[in-house]
């Protein structure tokens, strides 16, 4: 890249890079990354725009940002292909051509008249599951409703009585405070809604994956699965890690038969549920629902900021397997300290801490 040369089209939709699994907390530097670019380039030859944001509000897939962004560099007259072309080039790639073609066209318009498109994707609602909850009451319910099918009715009720008893403890101390409820709210949730094999096989048969995939490819294709059962998995003899294996279509037809046995999970006849992975997770369960008890018992407006901080704590056990465990002992950690500040108050000060919207 460089001064007189180069022009830059640049989507600023976030996308985590690699390093992001070895650092979870890691922030990205968008403003310096767009100043690198404007300086290389030169101001008047980079261009900014949330391209993924638009286009999946104008066609309900992020997908759609490919030929949007080919729509609005054509536009700017930074393609040396002819409009025709592109259209045929989108033809003979024979999928989703009056999508692909309307994404295009979207883009020239975009970048001709921008507050008309960027008005049009506003205008045009977001699926739910694409939707920010924005109250509690729509955490809890959306949450009720995955662990329904997660599980069943049953388990899904406990989760929503232990946050409702959380709320009204929350609400007899501060009218009107949600923060505590929200926090088990989500935490509690990630707990109770672990991705074992159970819930792996049932986003694959149940949620509508395989039509998902046919909508997206024609043809004779093969679906191929990479996947590391407990039972099965070997460990690899350097890491120690169980390694992944190919399995071919008929992996699929298991799935659905794996996901209708969920019921199992957590019984006797649970055999996934016998490793220590599995019953480790069973015991961080009970090991939370504890800690909420007693926080219903002692919480006070002096340690409602620890009690706050306990019950976020669960968010921070991310990943799977070796990963996941050691994030557990390092928050377990941290545990220990946030419980003896909320059984002493003293050492550590009330104070109101926000909660960021997810999902």
């Amino acid at each position: 890249m460089r001064k007189g040369h180069t022009r830059a089209l640049v989507n600023t939709a976030l996308v985590m890079p690699a390093s992001f699994t070895r650092e979870p907390d890691l922030a990205f530097p968008r403003g310096s990354m767009e100043q690198e670019i404007a300086d290389a380039v030169g101001p008047g030859d980079a261009e900014f725009l949330d391209a993924s944001q638009l286009a999946t509000g104008l066609m309900g897939d992020s997908i759609a940002t490919n030929l949007f962004m080919v729509g609005y560099a054509f536009q700017r007259g930074s393609l040396p292909v002819s409009e025709a072309a592109i259209l045929k080039a989108i033809e003979l790639n024979g999928t989703a051509i009056e999508s692909n073609t309307r994404s295009f066209q979207w883009g020239r318009l975009a970048a001709v008249d921008p507050q008309r498109v960027a008005q049009a994707a506003v205008a045009r609602e977001l699926p739910e599951s694409q939707r920010l909850s924005a109250t509690l009451d729509e955490v809890v319910a959306r949450r009720v409703a995955f662990l329904t099918d997660y599980q069943d009715a049953a388990y899904a009720q406990r989760y929503a009585k232990l946050v409702e008893r959380v709320r009204e403890r929350e609400s007899a101390l501060l009218p009107g405070e949600t923060t505590l409820a929200d926090a088990v709210a989500r935490a509690y949730f990630k707990l109770l809604a672990i991705k074992d094999e159970y819930e792996v096989a049932r986003l694959y048969a149940e949620t509508g994956f395989a039509e998902r995939v046919a909508a997206q490819f024609e043809g004779d294709y093969k679906l191929r699965f990479h996947l590391a059962p407990p039972i099965m998995a070997k460990p690899d003899p350097v890491t120690g890690v169980p390694r992944k294996r190919e399995y071919g279509p008929w992996m699929l037809q298991a799935l659905g038969v794996l996901a209708k046995l969920r019921r199992l999970r957590g019984t006797a006849l649970d055999v996934f549920g016998r490793s220590a992975e599995r019953r480790r997770e069973r015991a961080l369960i009970g090991e939370y629902e504890a800690i909420v008890e007693e926080i219903l018992a002692k919480l006070a407006p002096a340690n409602m900021a620890a009690a706050i901080e306990l019950a976020r704590l669960p968010m921070e056990f991310r990943g799977y397997g070796h990963v996941k465990e050691r994030n557990v002992e390092s928050a377990k950690r941290k545990e220990a300290e946030l419980l003896a500040s909320f059984r002493d108050p003293l050492a550590m000060p009330a104070k109101r801490i926000p909660i960021t919207a997810v999902a």
